[in-house]
Formats: structure tokens, C-alpha cells, sequence
């Protein structure tokens, strides 16, 4: 039944995306034009380059005509010129590959053979800074990456390898460290993906362990994130790594005269990055139960994934990307109980035509999230022995068997943040979070009320800095209220540096 759900999910949104087919531009048609006139302008210039050295004797490059000097200064301005052009343009596709010496602002080459190569880079986030929190690690900050204590906290150490495997794939992988709060380093493998390059018909494969394409923060790094932590809706949710899990993803760029994609992921159920699924919780009780990671027996065990994203512009100026999303898996707290989560998202950017460095602008980003969560009905007594043995769990330390029913959760939530550009380098945000339940759930009368479903909103206004493209310092409020635990202050400052450079962040 959940394949079914997500296949008409997609049937669904790709229906859309035809639909969608209308007035805007092409953007292909117009990037066509401009290289035709860029080659008229090169074969003009060439031409009469020719022509004055036909007219004279080959001079020596110390007896060069100040005219031939000049035509050749503006032949080079001219393709530079041409080049920058194609960089800029979000929409183009990729030029010839053509050897440039290099820069800064790319990664670093560490190895290349014929046509292959991989790139090196490292970013490292660090935060300082204090809360009035007692639980800040798990309490007011929800994510892997949040600031986890009070002074120092080294939210990310990011090693990035990526590169051209050969002319069918291109690789990634993302090797994150971390040092938690004990002082014990902790090294993962966030990302290592295969992509296709050369699939018909607008198609793409991906396959390896990956971020699922849910929204727009959870494919997201740290790195890129507008805020110091991550909004508490994708916490709630989707645990403290986000959710992601290996597995393989098929997405089509529909022939649309705007940007349209429909991605559709299959995924492993199960772990920790899989936290409103299959995941144990190391053992803990969530959501009143204990849960069971189990074993992959059957397709239905597995997670799927869909999403549709489309872009627009709404003027030379303004920028309207929305999408939908949705995930569909069992869970640990029963047979035959089940995970859906739905979300929309909505990203729209400002830029004036004579911005100068992306400055200034103003952008706006939300999403909404919906969890429908089966809930399977659980005893304390795990062996059906009558008594409470060693090591069955007591969730409510009451010293006696409970038992609750079969139900569903449904919990909500939601972000949105606005962000402004108002000079090269300072960026000013503020973002609002509310996450909550529909009702009290029936385990709730057992165990009291579970600070994972309450009502709970946070404001955070920030104020960015950015010295250049390879380091950022920004510092940032959060008021918290939880519902039954009151309200918290947390002031953080954060700061990145950045060896060499990530590939460009998707619009």
C-alpha cells in the first residue's frame, strides 16, 4: 500500500508539472543567442585581425602595431567576457570543458587521471555562547549539529571528496567528525553517492547513502544553513541527523519552459537517521513505546520518498521556487504500523539588476510539515511472564506493568524565515518555529505528557558577516517557549572557515 501512495504521489505531481507548461521564457533558446552572438563578435575580430596581418610584414613580439595589440586585448576581454556569462547564468547548461588555471574559490585538484579527478575541500563550523537551558542537548537544541553546550561546541568537520568518476558517473562523499560535549570524537559518512551523467530523456540516477530530497533544509549541509541550528519541525521529525539512510533515487528534469524536477528515492527503514521510522531510539521509549528496529524482509520494508519541485520567475527581479514532499515507511512500535509524513515548501528571492556580489537582496523560505504515526499497541511485559522482570522497561518508574492501545499521532509543525542583504557581506535573518499535536494521545494518560508532541514555538533573529566567500561569524538569539517547561534564552556565535569550496548550492 505505501508503494501505491507514492507512486500516485508522483503520477500525481508529474500530471502537474505538464500542467504547469506556460508563458515563461526559454531559457535554453535565449542562452543559444547569446553564443551566436558571442561567435559573430569572435570571427568579426578575427577577421580583421587577419586582414592587418595580411597588410604588413609578421612582426616580432617586440614590433607588434599598437592596433594588433588592441584587437587581441579585445578578443581576450571578449571571451573572458563570454565565459563570465555562462558562469553566471543559473539556467545554463554546461559549456565544453576548458583548461583554466586555478582559483580559490574551486576545490582542490588532489588527483586526476585522463578525464577523472577528485576535488578536496574542508569546512569547518564552530559555535560558542550560553543558554539558560538546563537540557540544552536534546532539549532546546534538537539538532546533530546544534550547539550542544554552553562555551565551545565543534558542530561540523566537514571533509568533502567529489569529482568525474568517468564519462557515465560522478561521485560524492561527505566525511563529517564532531566532538560532543564527553570530549569523544565521532566520525561519520554522511554522504557517498554515485550520480548519473548521460541518461536519456532528462533522467538521473543516484545511489549510495544520501540525504532523501524532503523539502529544502534536510538535503542541506550544515555549512549552507541561514540560522546556527536547525528549525525544530525538521528535529522533531526527522531526529538529529536528518533523514537519511542508503538507498537509490531516480529524478526527471520535466521539458518544461521553467525549471521542473520529480524525484522519487527508495531507501533503507531503519538506524538513527531514520527517526519517525524504523529506529530503536537507542533503546528509549518514543512516543510511549519501545521501539524495534527489525530486519528488512519484503519491499514494504523499505522507505519511499517523493518529491516535486518547479521555479518561476516572476520578473527580471523576483524568483518563486515551491515544491511538495512526502515519505512513507513502517515503523519500530508494531506490526504492520506506519510513518507518513507530508510537507510544502515555498522559497522566494529578490535581487535588484544591478545587484554587485549577490547584495543586496531579500529571500523568503518556509516549510509545513504533517506526521501521521501508527502507533502499535505495547506492554511493559515483554516476555508475557505477569511480572515486571530486569530489564523490561518501566517508562513511568511506577513499578508496575502498563499497557497502552493501538493508535495514531498526528503532529505538526512548522518554520519560516526572511532574510536581508542589505550590504556586500551582511546578511540580517529572522526566523519563527512552531511544532505541536492535533490531540492528546491515549499513552499520554499512562505516561504523562511527552515533551515530543508539546506545543512548543521559538523566535531566533541573527546577523551574519561574511569576510569573503571562505568565512562567515554569526550571531544569534533564540527565545524559546516550551509548553510544561517555560521559557528559555540562548545567545550563540557561530564561525566557518572554508578550504577550498563546495560545488554551488542548489537555488
Amino acid at each position: 500500500m505505501r508503494i501505491w501512495k507514492c507512486f500516485g504521489w508522483s503520477s500525481a505531481l508529474c500530471l502537474s508539472a505538464r500542467l504547469l507548461q506556460a508563458q515563461e521564457t526559454n531559457e535554453v533558446e535565449l542562452l543559444k543567442k547569446q553564443l551566436q552572438q558571442m561567435q559573430q563578435q569572435i570571427e568579426t575580430l578575427t577577421r580583421k585581425l587577419d586582414e592587418i596581418t595580411k597588410s604588413q610584414a609578421p612582426p616580432s613580439a617586440a614590433t607588434k602595431t599598437e592596433e594588433q595589440k588592441k584587437l587581441e586585448q579585445q578578443l581576450t576581454a571578449e571571451l573572458a567576457q563570454g565565459g563570465a556569462t555562462n558562469a553566471g547564468s543559473a539556467n545554463a547548461a554546461p559549456a565544453a570543458e576548458t583548461k583554466q588555471p586555478w582559483s580559490p574559490s574551486q576545490p582542490i585538484t588532489a588527483a586526476r587521471a585522463g578525464s577523472s579527478y577528485m576535488n578536496i575541500s574542508f569546512d569547518g563550523l564552530f559555535a560558542a555562547g550560553t543558554s539558560t537551558a538546563k537540557d540544552i542537548d536534546g532539549g532546546t537544541q534538537l539538532g546533530g549539529h546544534d550547539p550542544k553546550q554552553r562555551g565551545f561546541t565543534v558542530q561540523n568537520l566537514e571533509l568533502t571528496f567529489d569529482g568525474k568518476v568517468d564519462p557515465y558517473f560522478r561521485g560524492q562523499a561527505n566525511i563529517v567528525m564532531q566532538i560532543d560535549p564527553g570530549a569523544e570524537t565521532i566520525v561519520e559518512a554522511e554522504e557517498a553517492y554515485l550520480e548519473t551523467m548521460s541518461l536519456p530523456w532528462n533522467l538521473q540516477v543516484k545511489a549510495g547513502q544520501f540525504f532523501s530530497e524532503f523539502g529544502r533544509l534536510n538535503p542541506s549541509h550544515p555549512h549552507s544553513w541561514a540560522f546556527v541550528d536547525q528549525p525544530l519541525v525538521n528535529g522533531r521529525f526527522f531526529g538529529e541527523d536528518g533523514l537519511r539512510n542508503p538507498g537509490a533515487r531516480v529524478s526527471w528534469l520535466a521539458p518544461t519552459p521553467f525549471y521542473s524536477e520529480l524525484f522519487f528515492t527508495v531507501q533503507n527503514s531503519q538506524g538513527e537517521t531514520a527517526h519517525s521510522f524504523r529506529s530503536d531510539h537507542a533503546g528509549k521509549g518514543f512516543l510511549g513505546r519501545v521501539n524495534d528496529a527489525g530486519r528488512v524482509k519484503n519491499l514494504g520494508d523499505m522507505l519511499f520518498s517523493t518529491r516535486y519541485a518547479a521555479s518561476f520567475d516572476l520578473s527580471d527581479t523576483q524568483t518563486l521556487l515551491a515544491g511538495a514532499s512526502a515519505a512513507l515507511g513502517p515503523n519500530g512500535s508494531g506490526a504492520d504500523a506506519d510513518t507518513q509524513i507530508y510537507g510544502v515548501d515555498l522559497y522566494w528571492k529578490w535581487k535588484p539588476t544591478n545587484s554587485r556580489g549577490g547584495f543586496p537582496f531579500v529571500s523568503w523560505q518556509t516549510e509545513a510539515m504533517l506526521r501521521r504515526y501508527q502507533a502499535g499497541a505495547f506492554s511493559e511485559d515483554l516476555d508475557g511472564s505477569g511480572t515486571l522482570d530486569p530489564g523490561e522497561p518501566d517508562l513511568n518508574g511506577d513499578g508496575l506493568i502498563d499497557s497502552v492501545p493501538r493508535e495514531t499521532l498526528t503532529d505538526w509543525g512548522f518554520y519560516s524565515q526572511v532574510l536581508y542583504g542589505f550590504r556586500k557581506g551582511w546578511v540580517a535573518g529572522l526566523r519563527g518555529d512552531y511544532v505541536g499535536r492535533t490531540s492528546r494521545a491515549n499513552y499520554e494518560g499512562v505516561y504523562g505528557n511527552d515533551t515530543d508532541r508539546l506545543d512548543r514555538w521559538r523566535i531566533s533573529p541573527n546577523l551574519t558577516w561574511y569576510p569573503s566567500e571562505f568565512s562567515k561569524i554569526r550571531l544569534q538569539y533564540n527565545y524559546d517557549d516550551r509548553r510544561g517547561i517555560g521559557v528559555d534564552h540562548s545567545i550563540w556565535l557561530q564561525f566557518e572557515f572554508l578550504l577550498g569550496a563546495h560545488a554551488a548550492h542548489k537555488f
